[in-house]
């Protein structure tokens, strides 16, 4: 499928404005990938698809995630995190894009895992810096991310449970378990 196939397929999904994210976060993946020897075709089609199930009701995913058994802590934890597994799974589904790797980078866009592939990581980031992101941070990991893809993941990670822990919010335990195994990676561990 080439790229205005797969943007055809996702319009019909989004609003407007997470369209027009989408494709913001589809030319930051391509430029990350280009700067840390990823696949573009992959973070091409990775990004495209990433927020595929962002507006499916609350309900359909609910059933998804239990039906295919899915984590079933992710139903106690903010339905924001629930677009980026049931994609995977509908982007399999509807869209025919069987590739583990980018199915993979849409599933864990949210949350993070630990161990991410290089195209997890591209995802990821590119989706918190695209160009129309504009909160407190953004910048600062967009600078980053010129330099040192490891560094502007844990930046965002960091961040975004700072933003939670802020407001109160339970933190979803996988994103806390991405961010201990890049700290730990970091220090020359794999493990803690």
């Amino acid at each position: 499928m080439n790229r205005d196939q797969a943007l055809a397929i996702v319009k019909e999904q989004l609003t407007e404005h997470r369209y027009v994210h989408t494709i913001g976060v589809m030319e930051t993946a391509i430029e990350l990938a280009d700067r840390y020897g990823g696949d573009l075709k992959k973070a091409e089609t990775a990004a495209i698809f990433h927020d595929y199930a962002k507006f499916r009701s609350k309900e359909e995913m609910k059933q998804i995630i239990t039906e295919q058994k899915m984590a079933p802590d992710l139903l106690i934890h903010s339905p924001e995190l629930w677009h980026a597994p049931v994609g995977a799974y509908l982007v399999k589904k509807e869209a025919g894009i069987e590739d583990a790797e980018i199915l993979d980078a849409i599933r864990y866009h949210t949350s993070g895992r630990e161990n991410m592939t290089l195209l997890d990581k591209i995802i990821y980031v590119a989706d918190y810096i695209e160009p129309g992101r504009i909160f407190p941070g953004a910048e600062e990991v967009r600078k980053i991310a010129e330099t040192d893809l490891n560094q502007a993941l844990m930046a965002s990670m960091k961040n975004t449970i700072l933003f939670l822990l802020k407001k109160n919010q339970p933190i979803y335990p996988q994103t806390l378990q991405s961010y201990n195994y890049l700290v730990f990676e970091k220090k020359g561990g794999t493990s803690y």
